[in-house]
């Protein structure tokens, strides 16, 4: 069986995390945060907190809400035809779900769960450009959550709790994982 499974969370919460284990076990993972990372690139900005929050709502407003599981499908596609198993780390709203879901009926999601504070504490050691203080931090939330990644959250198949340290959390990930695709 052929299954996409997306990672979704708050900023900081350990989608990175899940994803890097994911990929050490083989199997391959799409960041839809690159793909701001990327478009904030190509347009030859500087990453600040500000910037990248911006072009993510651009690309939305232009396109859809939608336009990141749009753009990132055919990749998906093509990655099922070597591998039985594709995460998406970072996945934000209902509409990228549903684009998802038009794809693959047995679509999936993941949650990963931590309270704001450890959040915040653990991005501000991680030195991204979009980060930034506790203020862009908050709006960032709330713009999240605009988008409709808490409905993601409180809807997905399975919740990962990461409240606690990374060896923990990385057992929890791989016990998750191996109950998924017992040959992994």
């Amino acid at each position: 069986m052929v299954l996409v499974v997306a990672a979704v969370g708050m900023p900081g919460c350990g989608k990175g995390e899940l994803s890097a284990l994911v990929k050490a076990a083989g199997i391959p993972v799409f960041s839809m945060g690159d793909m701001i990372r990327a478009e904030v690139e190509a347009r030859n900005l500087d990453g600040d907190p500000h910037v990248f929050g911006r072009v993510a709502q651009e690309l939305r407003d232009e396109f859809g809400y939608g336009v990141l599981a749009s753009r990132l499908a055919p990749h998906i596609e093509s990655a099922l035809a070597g591998s039985q198993l594709v995460l998406i780390e970072g996945m934000r709203g209902v509409d990228e779900k549903d684009i998802f879901l038009e794809h693959w009926p047995n679509f999936k999601v993941v949650a990963v769960v931590v309270e704001a504070d450890i959040r915040f504490d653990r991005i501000s050691l991680r030195g991204r450009a979009e980060d930034g203080d506790r203020a862009a931090f908050d709006r960032r939330d709330d713009r999240e959550l605009s988008w409709g990644v808490g409905e993601l959250i409180a809807g997905a198949d399975w919740s990962l709790d990461n409240s606690g340290d990374l060896e923990t959390f990385n057992n929890l990930s791989e016990q998750w994982l191996k109950a998924l695709f017992p040959s992994h």
